[in-house]
C-alpha cells in the first residue's frame, strides 16, 4: 500500500484527518468504481466514505449507489463495477455465473433480530418450536412473518431458523412468508400486516423501542453468519485491493472507537426516518457486529450456501474456494 499501513490511516483519522497520499494519485492509478447498497450493515462504507479514506487510494474512486442486491448483481455481470459492498447471496449469485471476483472482507455479521408483536413473541417463548402449528390452529392461517425477496440473506436466515433450528421440511408450510423492504417493516407490524419479521438494524432497535418483542437474534441461530461483505473483481489491481482491504480495516476500528461519528455517517446514507441517535444506539445490539477478516465468516458463508441453491438462486453451494480471497486481508494483517 505504498508504505501506508492500516495504523498510519488510523492515526490520520484520530486526529480528524488522512495523512500521507491525499492529492498524489500517480500517472498510472487505475479507476475503481465502488458500489454499495445503503444499508446498515455496509458501514464500513459509509466511514471510509466520510473520513476520506477512499481519497488515499492510489485509484480513481467512483462511488455509485444501488437500491438493492439483486441491482449490484446486474451492473456487477455487466462488467460496471469494480468493487462492491453487499450482501452475501449476491456475491454468490455473480460466483455461480462465473463472474471472476471474490470475498476479500467481511462487512457485518450476525446482523439480525426476529422481532415480533408482543403477542405472537410471548407465543414463542411460551411454545417454541409448536408455535407455528398451534398458531394455525386457533388463528385459522399459518403466521406472516416478512423478510426481503427469496435467496437474500434475511430470507435465507428465515429458512435457516424454520428448517434447521425447528426442523421443518419447509419454510412455506408452516410460514405465510412476506416480502417487506426494512424500512416499511415497522409499520406492516405496526399495522397488524404481519406478525414478525426478520430485520437488521438499526430498525430492530426502532421496532422493540416502539413495542415489538425480539424471539431470536440471528446470532444464536447460525452463529457468526454473515451479512454483508466487500467482494472485488480480479481485475482490480492487487495493490489497490491491498489498499482498499487495509482502508477497510481502518474503518473497523473507527466503527468500534468512536460510536458516535460511524452512527451520524450511517444516518446520513441510510435515510428511512432513522436519524443519528437511533443509529448509534443499534450499534449497542447484538446484531451490530462488524469486523474485516474474512476468515470469520467462510464456514457459515459455505452453509447458508447450500440453502441459496435450495431456493434456486445458485445451481449448486458455492465453494469456500470460489468465493473467498484472504490474500488481501492476510497481507494487511
Amino acid at each position: 500500500m505504498s508504505g501506508m499501513t492500516r495504523r498510519d490511516f488510523c492515526c490520520g483519522i484520530g486526529a480528524g484527518m488522512i495523512g500521507g497520499l491525499a492529492g498524489c494519485l500517480s500517472s498510472d492509478s487505475p479507476s475503481l468504481t465502488v458500489a454499495y447498497v445503503p444499508i446498515y450493515p455496509n458501514m464500513h462504507h459509509y466511514v471510509m466514505e466520510a473520513e476520506g479514506i477512499y481519497d488515499e487510494l492510489d485509484a480513481t474512486v467512483n462511488i455509485e449507489r444501488f437500491a438493492s442486491g439483486p441491482d449490484v448483481v446486474t451492473a456487477y455481470a455487466a462488467g460496471d463495477i469494480d468493487a462492491a459492498f453487499f450482501g452475501v447471496t449476491p456475491a454468490m449469485v455473480l460466483v455461480d455465473q462465473g463472474v471472476d471476483a471474490a470475498i476479500v472482507t467481511a462487512n457485518s455479521r450476525n446482523g439480525f433480530r426476529i422481532v415480533g408483536t408482543e403477542t405472537f413473541a410471548r407465543r414463542y417463548d411460551a411454545e417454541g418450536t409448536g408455535t407455528f402449528e398451534t398458531f394455525e390452529a386457533e388463528e385459522g392461517r399459518r403466521p406472516r412473518i416478512a423478510a426481503p425477496p427469496d435467496g437474500s440473506v434475511p430470507d435465507i436466515l428465515l429458512r435457516y431458523w424454520i428448517e434447521a433450528d425447528h426442523g421443518y421440511e419447509d419454510t412455506v408450510d408452516v410460514v405465510d412468508k412476506r416480502t417487506v423492504p426494512p424500512a416499511n417493516a415497522p409499520e406492516a407490524l405496526a399495522g397488524g400486516d404481519i406478525d414478525a419479521t426478520v430485520i437488521q438494524e438499526p430498525f430492530a432497535t426502532a421496532m422493540l423501542e416502539a413495542g415489538a418483542e425480539a424471539l431470536r437474534w440471528s446470532g444464536d441461530v447460525l452463529p457468526d453468519h454473515p451479512v454483508t461483505a466487500l467482494f472485488v473483481h480480479d481485475r482490480v489491481p492487487d495493490e489497490t485491493t491491498v489498499e482498499l482491504v487495509d482502508g477497510h480495516a481502518a474503518a473497523t476500528d473507527v466503527i468500534e472507537s468512536d460510536p458516535s461519528r460511524t452512527a451520524e455517517a450511517a444516518a446520513s446514507v441510510i435515510g428511512s426516518g432513522i436519524d443519528g441517535e437511533t443509529a448509534e444506539r443499534a450499534l449497542d445490539s447484538p446484531a451490530a457486529d462488524f469486523l474485516s477478516n474474512p476468515r470469520t465468516i467462510a464456514t457459515p458463508t459455505v452453509e447458508m450456501s447450500e440453502f441459496v441453491a435450495g431456493v434456486g438462486n445458485v445451481d449448486e453451494p458455492v465453494s469456500e474456494n470460489d468465493l473467498f480471497d484472504f490474500a488481501p486481508y492476510d497481507t494487511v494483517e
